[in-house]
């Protein structure tokens, strides 16, 4: 005999489940002669047949979907994740939701530490049963994690850690840290982007020839120089002398000092976790050189507060702009971001934004919230958010699941910050304004 889902007992027979429930359902129906009953158990047989055939869809009662949102509230680019996760949910919520459910967003803060993050993720997974997790812009603390998404099988979206260490896992070991993904540039791609600006800003309209690359010590910049110190040449750039300084510094005078006895074009950043004391500082010395590259922080208008202006002149990359038109999607966001916050977007505000859709689109595809049905509908992602058209690496691909870039997927811009406002310069499409340079930066230096 065998049981009702059809499995074998001990004489080996295996009834054919779907023809009886379908025969015992019609008999009830026949006993009842209710018309209404008759509905009720009819679909009850389509659910039996459904998880007889492996469906797994968004059960019926669940009130809300859970997904949670980790980063380091102290930070600029912490509270930006946190606070694009929070227009994201209230929007697709006041629009019905996911499958007329609503999304339950759990906030929780890694304070900058692994440790902090390795408990905040545990604790979305274990405790707040969240379906999924979002955030986090410390590459340090999202390496922490990742191996908790994977014991947990639990679909991760990077949305500003940008180490291609967290690519290559998912490449070397595939099914186990399948459930990664990357809304947001890694080091590599962000590099290009400001090598490419190099070329068209630096090198052809200022007449840069050489510079200075000057980095923190952290585990994003090490692919982000190595390119860097590939790329720049490349781009007509000479690179003349490389500086990593420990984040925790201080006083920067000494490193100004080093720079200028270089006597570079420009200097070529590479900051995210210090970003105010270097550009203060780099304007109160007078620094005569023009600081350019990324520096995450620059991104959002809120740093022109906190370095009290100093930022003036400041160029970096940045993965959209709240004047820059890149989609359909990306002055409308910025405009709701900059009402609601009183700030505009930081660049990983746009991917956590992103990411927040994206995850609906794919729970929506995969009609269901189970990892394994997400990751595959995840995958298939072709979707146009504020950075661009976003589209996921394949699994054999050199960045796994990290977003594709160029002009026909996420472009980039380039912004400087002119009399307190965001300018963009670069690209052509894109631009609002042209490069300027502060009164107490010179031109080319170079013969």
């Amino acid at each position: 005999m065998s049981d009702r889902f059809g499995r074998a007992g001990p004489n080996g027979a295996i009834r054919r489940d779907r023809v009886a429930v379908e025969e015992a359902i019609r008999r009830r129906a026949i006993v009842k002669r209710g018309y209404g009953f008759v509905i009720g158990l009819a679909t009850l047989a389509g659910l039996a047949v459904g998880m007889m055939f492996g469906a797994c869809a968004l059960a019926a009662g669940t009130p809300s979907i859970r997904i949670a949102v980790i980063a380091p509230q102290s930070a600029i680019d912490g509270r930006s994740i946190t606070q694009a996760a929070e227009l994201a949910t209230s929007q697709i919520n006041a629009a019905g939701g996911i499958e007329g459910k609503q999304i339950k967003l759990i906030r929780l803060d890694d304070h900058a530490s692994a440790t902090d993050g390795v408990r905040a993720f545990q604790r979305a997974v274990k405790q707040d049963h969240a379906v999924a997790v979002v955030g986090n812009f410390i590459s340090e603390v999202a390496l922490a994690e990742e191996p908790w998404a994977a014991r947990f099988k639990e679909p991760y979206i990077i949305t500003g850690a940008w180490t291609t260490k967290i690519n290559a896992r998912i490449r070397q070991h595939y099914n186990r840290y399948k459930y990664v993904f990357r809304t947001t540039y890694n080091s590599n791609t962000g590099a290009r982007e400001v090598c490419n600006y190099a070329h068209a800003i630096l090198a052809r309209k200022l007449g840069y020839k050489t510079a200075v690359v000057m980095s923190e010590d952290a585990a994003w910049t090490k692919p982000l120089d190595k390119e860097y110190l590939k790329c720049l040449p490349a781009a007509g750039v000479k690179v003349i002398d490389h500086i990593r300084f420990d984040p925790s510094t201080n006083d920067f005078r000494p490193i100004f000092s080093r720079i200028q006895k270089d006597n570079p074009d420009v200097i070529i950043t590479g900051i995210a976790h210090v970003g105010v004391k270097p550009t203060v500082q780099w304007h109160n010395e007078q620094v005569p050189y023009l600081m350019a590259g990324w520096s995450s922080q620059a991104g959002a208008s809120s740093f022109w507060k906190d370095t009290n202006g100093a930022t003036e002149g400041v160029v970096t990359g940045d993965v959209a702009a709240a004047s820059a038109s890149i989609t359909s999607k990306t002055i409308p966001f910025a405009k709701a971001y900059t009402k609601r916050f009183g700030e505009t977007p930081a660049y990983d505000s746009y991917s956590t934004y992103d990411a927040m859709y994206i995850l609906k689109a794919a729970i929506e595809r995969a009609g269901s919230t189970r990892a394994g049905a997400l990751v595959s509908a995840l995958e298939k992602t072709n979707y146009v958010g504020t950075q661009g058209r976003e589209v996921f690496q394949g699994r054999h691909a050199k960045f796994v699941h990290g977003l594709k870039y160029g002009k026909h997927y996420v472009p980039g811009v380039a912004i400087q910050w002119q009399h307190g406002k965001q300018v963009v310069i670069w690209p052509p499409k894109a631009a609002d304004g042209h490069v300027q340079l502060p009164s107490f930066v010179k031109g080319a230096q170079s013969g």
